[in-house]
């Protein structure tokens, strides 16, 4: 099994990046929290999870261990796959997780798309003794200043069906890097994230 890729991004958006090495490009699928770390770097490392199917072989990459972790464990769970793993690492940090997991709080896990009641309490109830959060661990959503417009861009995009962490995280990371955008174009540039 492959653990890690190393080399030179050639392609890279919010769902996959594209990694040459040595001639040949590897195609991973990674999570919003792994998309913003790799945004902006050129040579990377890259943990991955092979997996294979009769129809595909898919690598799916992490910006590192604890992500891959967190990832096979919520794999290990009946009834979640890949692909709802990938959504719940790209709706909240590694931080998050273990917090949320390690506190039983299956109503934060629930806000994740595609996660119902009973999906969110059989991670719970299966991953609680496996997932351990040390004491000086802050596991805090990030505040960034809330503004009116910043309100309303989260507010749409939880009306459009997208979970609110992922949103806020979302609409954050883009007022942030443009502070003058109006609600309408806050909206349609997440929309093309999310």
């Amino acid at each position: 099994m492959l653990d890690y890729i190393k080399g030179e991004i050639t392609e890279l958006t919010p769902a996959s990046v594209v990694i040459e090495v040595n001639g040949l490009g590897y195609q991973a699928h990674i999570s919003l929290n792994t998309y913003s770390a790799l945004n902006g770097q050129k040579n990377i490392k890259l943990f991955v999870y092979e997996a294979i199917r009769e129809d595909a072989h898919l690598l799916f990459g992490f910006i590192d261990r604890r992500e891959r972790d967190l990832f096979l464990l919520l794999i290990s769970v009946s009834g979640v796959g890949a692909n709802t793993a990938r959504m719940v690492l790209s709706s909240l940090s590694t931080s998050e997780l273990e917090e949320i997991i390690s506190s039983g709080n299956s109503s934060a896990l629930k806000t994740v798309k595609g996660i119902g009641s009973k999906t969110a309490e059989r991670i719970i109830i299966d991953l609680k003794d496996k997932v351990k959060v040390s004491e000086n661990q802050t596991n805090r959503l990030i505040d960034a200043p809330v503004s009116e417009t910043n309100r309303e861009a989260i507010s749409a995009l939880t009306m459009l069906g997208f979970n609110q962490p992922a949103s806020q995280k979302v609409v954050n990371k883009i007022i942030k890097e443009n502070p003058g955008l109006s609600v309408e174009q806050i909206i349609k540039s997440a929309l093309k994230i999310l």
